[in-house]
């Protein structure tokens, strides 16, 4: 029924045709540009941008897809939700670019604190600073400058996110206000490094060659040489003699005397004996 309309539509004005044709054009346009969510924009030109601003941000793309909110409560007269996200939006309907929102849970009012549209980030050795600026203007405080959003991110290994609370809001000031935020991450951790010592790495590599050595040369043995037994290791008549060669060895280095010193202890020859008396007997013969 729906294609028959169509069809008669289509085929009866030109105009009509193209008319239609603008508005599935405008449909798939618009439909398009909702399915795919705003990132961050580093604040300054494109051309501007350093290449530590990208890796970081890209560092960051693991907890785009997460949703944060801390809750905040003030005896009556305030009662607040803060819901953050990293470098998304938290209401893509709305287009605002908010990244950071604060909603009054008394009255419902919106305020939003930061806007990824003017991203700074940096980090140091364990931990990431994501700042949102361009948000709502203040009233009263700061002098009426727009709010700025500061989320400081920790190293917790093992850990994706958590741990997202709200440290302080700093308004007393004349300028230079923000929203004070931390969270624990792992994507704040540095590369660790290879705990392999140097030691360790010159054994696996010396058990490495040991092992090439004797599956090697057992193979060669058996298949090349055709031997059987345990003919089949390697230099095995070398390794038969190995003990008399280490013992030779020990011998050669460890001894303290001469090799060629003369025995400490000599047999008496015969040649040492002085000629017996023949009569040294004679007195004991009878009379």
């Amino acid at each position: 029924m729906f294609q028959s309309r169509l069809d008669a539509i289509l085929m009866s004005s030109p105009c009509h045709t193209s008319a239609l044709l603008l508005v599935f054009m405008a449909l798939a346009v618009s439909g398009a540009e909702q399915s795919e969510e705003r990132n961050c924009d580093v604040v300054g030109d494109e051309s501007s941008e350093s290449q530590m601003e990208r890796a970081l941000l890209k560092k960051l793309e693991p907890l785009s897809h997460m949703r944060f909110n801390v809750t905040v409560e003030k005896g009556k007269t305030e009662n607040y939700v803060y819901q953050f996200r990293v470098c998304r939006e938290v209401n893509s309907t709305s287009h605002d670019y908010g990244g950071l929102v604060q909603t009054d849970r008394q009255n419902g009012k919106t305020t939003v604190i930061g806007r990824i549209n003017e991203t700074q980030v940096f980090n140091g050795s364990d931990w990431i600073m994501l700042i949102y600026k361009g948000g709502d203007s203040y009233g009263t405080h700061c002098s009426g400058e727009k709010r700025r959003a500061v989320i400081m991110i920790s190293c917790k290994r093992g850990v994706t996110a958590s741990s997202f609370s709200i440290i302080s809001e700093e308004r007393e000031k004349e300028q230079e206000c923000f929203y004070l935020f931390e969270m624990d991450s792992s994507v704040a951790c540095p590369a660790e490094n290879s705990h392999l010592s140097v030691g360790s790495i010159l054994l696996i590599t010396f058990a490495s060659l040991i092992a090439v050595y004797i599956i090697g040369g057992f193979l060669y043995q058996r298949l090349v040489v055709g031997a059987k037994g345990m003919e089949q290791f390697p230099h095995f008549a070398f390794w038969q003699d190995l003990g008399n060669l280490v013992a030779d060895g020990c011998d050669f280095v460890c001894r303290s005397k001469p090799r060629n010193a003369p025995a400490a202890y000599r047999g008496v020859g015969d040649d040492q004996l002085g000629e017996e008396s023949e009569e040294r007997d004679d007195h004991l013969l009878p009379m």
